[in-house]
């Protein structure tokens, strides 16, 4: 049986969402059609975190009762669940770097701020710039760090258009595709499986 745990950014990210639909209700809509054909053979399966994030943006009255049968809300088992040393040391490391550049951005902004007039357009610059600077690339929230759990504990393949996911999971040895090519993959599987 293939397992895929998916991330919101499959139906939020613009650039991603649109090949299911343009809005992230008709994405999800989409998706559970592929859903469909594929029941028995490929599951899906999403943390309550992230079901929780993708419901914010969809209308569960649009998609309900598909998304009961066919995306299956998992938490991960966090209390048996065993993390490499390792990837502490890892996340510890990636997050001095981080701070490092987040105090580089702002020294920036102050040398550019005693040239430029313009205070709103420095701040915005700062914002930007140290946003990139400590979150890109990063497991920021607890709902990435249940996706990725949630995959480890099923052996699951990862779905997400998320740098920071998609980093740590390579990281932890955990299989992911990229959400941009997920649409053609779920196509080959209905292919393959003559559904």
């Amino acid at each position: 049986m293939i397992r895929f745990v998916l991330d919101t950014s499959i139906f939020v990210n613009p650039d991603v969402r649109k090949k299911f639909g343009d809005t992230p209700t008709e994405a999800m809509r989409k998706f559970l059609e592929y859903a469909e054909r594929l029941f028995g053979k490929v599951e899906f399966y999403v943390s309550p975190g992230i079901y929780k994030e993708i419901m914010h943006f969809v209308d569960e009255s649009e998609v309900s009762p598909d998304i009961e049968l066919y995306i299956i809300r998992k938490p991960p088992n966090v209390h048996d669940m065993k993390i490499p040393a390792f990837v502490v040391y890892e996340l510890i490391e990636d997050i001095r770097r981080r701070i490092d550049k987040g105090l580089r951005v702002a020294e920036t902004a102050v040398r550019e701020g005693i040239l430029e007039a313009d205070v709103n357009k420095i701040i915005n610059k700062l914002r930007r710039n140290y946003r990139r600077a400590l979150r890109e690339g990063l497991i920021d929230s607890k709902e990435d760090f249940e996706l990725i759990l949630l995959a480890k504990e099923l052996d699951a393949i990862i779905v997400s258009a998320d740098v920071g996911i998609l980093t740590w999971a390579e990281k932890m040895g955990i299989k992911w595709v990229d959400a941009a090519k997920f649409k053609e993959i779920l196509e080959e599987l209905i292919e393959k499986y003559g559904r």
